[in-house]
């Protein structure tokens, strides 16, 4: 590669990268509880009914699905965890006509949807369904939206009315993405907005002015600014000092002699402590 294709592709390059990072659905794969056969209510981390069974739901990796429905429409509904208002989430699943269907029935509709004005509900509808018990499942859906609260609740809703709990969509294998919202340089800079005007930020953005018009090779001209730290250097000395001065205390009594008043206690408790009666004799304890 030469050089100047070399600057061409850095200069390419997207000035911030992406923070994208796996969110938390739990219990996306419907597998708890188990449904030992057919279908049962009940969806753990999740509102809604029911479940079907994996051999029902007819899912390649063996999995558990969710109903969308049972006569009628029931929103089927969960949180995604790990996730702030303001960033991106895309949200992925598996659906396909439930397998109790018949070949040559209709394709199954259902709309997935997340609070925010600005989230419009999006329709789906599965594949045809093949009949003889067998899933038709469609893998990968994706649907993406902007968080406007903290672990949002998405919503899988059927768009088909039927008169028995076969007529609807299932899913399974819901998981999530999300990209942060970036923090704009304003947001970090405590002297932004309304600090602007302060005493404070007023003087840091006079001192910067005056810095920035400095040559880099004349102390003298940033001495001016910054100021030659002799407050700071005196502060360091008196420390130093201070340190010194402690080491020279004249001490009343022995480090020593204390120590060895202080074992007075502890050699009471061990001293019918045999040497059988412990791995590591009490001598070895300690100081006494």
């Amino acid at each position: 590669m030469t050089l100047s294709s070399a600057v061409a592709l850095a200069a390419s390059a997207p000035a911030v990268a992406e923070d994208t990072e796996p969110a938390v659905v739990v219990n996306g794969t419907f597998s708890s509880p188990t449904v030992p056969s057919n279908a049962a209510a009940g969806i753990d981390g999740w509102t809604g009914w029911g479940l079907v069974s994996a051999t029902r739901a007819d899912h390649r990796l063996g999995y558990q699905a969710a109903m969308t429905g049972v006569t009628s429409p029931r929103p089927l509904s969960t949180r995604v965890r790990g996730v702030r208002a303001g960033a991106t989430v895309t949200l992925s699943w598996d659906d396909s006509p439930d397998s109790c269907l018949v070949k040559g029935a209709a394709k199954r509709p259902y709309t997935v949807s997340v609070a925010g004005s600005a989230n419009t509900p999006a329709d789906f509808t599965t594949n045809e369904p093949l009949g003889g018990n067998k899933g038709n499942w469609f893998y990968g859906r994706t649907y993406s939206f902007t968080a406007t609260e903290d672990a949002p609740q998405v919503t899988f809703t059927a768009q088909t009315v039927d008169s028995n709990n076969c007529g609807f969509a299932v899913i399974t294998n819901v998981a999530a993405k999300q990209t942060s919202k970036p923090s704009s340089p304003g947001q970090s800079d405590p002297c932004a907005g309304d600090s602007a005007s302060s005493p404070q930020c007023k003087d840091v953005a006079g001192g910067k002015d005056k810095i920035d018009k400095c040559p880099p090779t004349d102390r003298e001209c940033l001495a001016g600014v910054a100021g030659d730290g002799k407050a700071e250097k005196d502060g360091i000395d008196k420390e130093t000092q201070a340190v010194a001065d402690f080491g020279k205390v004249p001490r009343e009594q022995d480090p020593n002699t204390a120590a060895n008043d202080l074992c007075a206690l502890p050699n009471a408790l061990t001293s019918t402590v045999a040497p059988g009666d412990a791995v590591v004799p009490p001598s070895d304890w300690w100081f006494c």
